[in-house]
């Protein structure tokens, strides 16, 4: 897992590492520098004329000069533009002056080139540690930055945007970066949707900090990996058989929603789950059993609503939620599941609506409880949240309360353990967006837990497998025609990758 270190918690990295390596600072500097330059060179200054560095006074910016004399000598155009008023860091003044010698260009903002489209960007003003919104001077460059039709490529994280609490672009300038050339650990705030416009394409430049200071390092925060995912992947044996791989019950549809039913079933089967049995309405029951003839059906005494519940102990797992509605029946009957599950539990969509009407449920939970809420559905269980910081933490703590593992689904869709710990998702797409997908989520990690994974394995690997299949579906259809049952026909796909072959056809 990629650990996501508060601003204190890297600066401490980089202080172990000149420590302990040991390095000079100015040597640390130019292994970042060397890491950022390299990737820049292999794709990120294709096809601009000139590049235009914009260096503030601190380490960023001294990251930023490093930069401009690599690319000098290796005969591009570069201009560096500084802040000839402020008192520059030591290693800022160092590299300044090694860039000179280089015979690199510098400008000052009083100088400074107008930015045309020919030219590509790179934003060193302002690294991690900023603490204040940007005004001033830089605020107008910022603004220029933003207004340029040019690649905008930011070093650490886009100049103005804090990475631990929350950014005010209305109280300063933040700089929109088209990448970002995060340095060794993910920032947090690169987590939340409304920081995807400032970051932009963001990537882990690995700049070789301590790895034992890293490994010990405590974090509650993480991004997970294809690596971390791959190790969760349970390979199957010779011998084994259906049995071997569980009994999933999901109890799903009502009158009008029998697809959610199809399609959350459809997403457990191709998890891998041994039998799959869908307690559904009696009127729907014909057109599972049509739609889904792999399913096993388990047809309830009502016409159009779960009311009641199939014999429990003959299953290894059971997800319950997608369209079954928020009828009286529906609600006593959900009352009584939570009461005598024994097994796995993931509730979903209109269980979570009917647990947000019945908060006093929670309490009764069955440990490790799964629940999938999109924000909004949360929101509703939780209480108010102010903005995407305070919501992780609300996150944090209702997790922990409950003893209950929460999949906040969205762009970085984030895991939230009874331990208090959060796992971010990397894959997945604006496509996905689109009626059904939160069914097939569901489906899958219901299988997953019915197969013997743990609670968090489920998550980890449920969330990454669903995310992954809709990003060979996008390839294949484009974001816009993406449909929820694309995302199941695209599973064997995904599965293959994470066994190992790496190709997304």
């Amino acid at each position: 897992m990629l650990k996501i270190f508060s601003t204190e918690q890297v600066r401490n990295a980089d202080a172990y590492t000149i420590a302990n390596e040991p390095i000079a600072s100015t040597d640390l500097m130019e292994r970042a520098a060397t890491a950022c330059y390299e990737r820049i060179k292999a794709g990120l200054n294709k096809d601009f004329k000139r590049v235009l560095i914009y260096c503030g006074p601190g380490n960023n910016g001294g990251d930023g000069l490093a930069i401009a004399r690599m690319l000098w000598r290796d005969g591009t155009d570069v201009v560096a533009v500084v802040d000839a008023e402020a008192e520059p860091t030591p290693d800022n003044s160092i590299n300044l002056e090694r860039y000179q010698k280089s015979g690199g260009i510098t400008a000052t903002l009083s100088e400074k080139p107008a930015i045309t489209t020919d030219d590509l960007v790179i934003d060193a003003i302002f690294g991690s540690g900023l603490s204040i919104p940007v005004k001033g001077k830089w605020a107008d460059i910022i603004a220029e930055i933003n207004e340029s039709k040019t690649i905008v490529v930011s070093i650490d994280i886009p100049s103005g945007l804090f990475a631990d609490k929350p950014s005010d672009p209305g109280a300063g300038a933040i700089v929109k970066a088209d990448h970002t050339l995060s340095l060794q650990f993910p920032k947090l705030a690169f987590m939340f949707a409304e920081n995807d416009e400032f970051a932009g394409l963001w990537e882990v430049i690995d700049i070789g900090l301590h790895k034992g200071l890293i490994e010990s390092e405590k974090s509650k925060d993480f991004m997970v990996t294809l690596d971390d995912i791959r190790l969760i992947v349970k390979p199957r044996k010779k011998f084994s058989h259906k049995g071997s791989y569980g009994h999933a019950l999901l109890i799903t549809g009502s009158q009008g929603k029998t697809g959610a039913a199809v399609l959350a079933s459809r997403a457990c089967l191709r998890s891998g789950a041994g039998l799959v049995t869908a307690h559904v309405p009696s009127g729907s029951a014909g057109i599972l059993q049509t739609a889904v003839p792999e399913a096993m059906v388990s047809a309830d005494i009502w016409e159009d609503a779960f009311t009641t519940l199939p014999q429990l102990d003959r299953y290894t797992a059971i997800g319950c939620g997608p369209g079954v509605g928020l009828a009286a029946k529906s609600q006593n009957a959900l009352k009584l599941l939570i009461q005598e599950t024994q097994v796995p539990l993931i509730l979903d969509a209109d269980a979570l609506n009917i647990l947000s009407e019945n908060k006093t449920w929670l309490g009764f939970l069955p440990q490790g409880t799964i629940l999938t809420p999109h924000p909004k559905e949360f929101e509703r269980l939780a209480g108010k949240i102010v903005n995407s910081f305070d919501r992780l933490e609300v996150l944090r703590k209702f997790s922990a309360r409950f003893r209950c593992y929460v999949v906040l689904k969205g762009a970085n869709t984030v895991i939230a353990t009874p331990r208090g710990d959060c796992y971010f998702n990397p894959t997945g797409n604006p496509g996905m967006a689109t009626g059904g997908s939160g069914d097939v989520l569901t489906g899958i990690i219901t299988g997953l837990a019915a197969q013997g994974y743990s609670q968090l394995e489920s998550c980890l690997l449920g969330v990454y497998l669903h995310g992954l299949a809709g990003d060979i579906a996008a390839s294949k259809s484009g974001c816009e025609a993406l449909i929820a049952g694309d995302i199941i026909e695209k599973m064997g796909k995904a599965w293959k990758i994470l066994h190992g072959e790496r190709k997304h056809n």
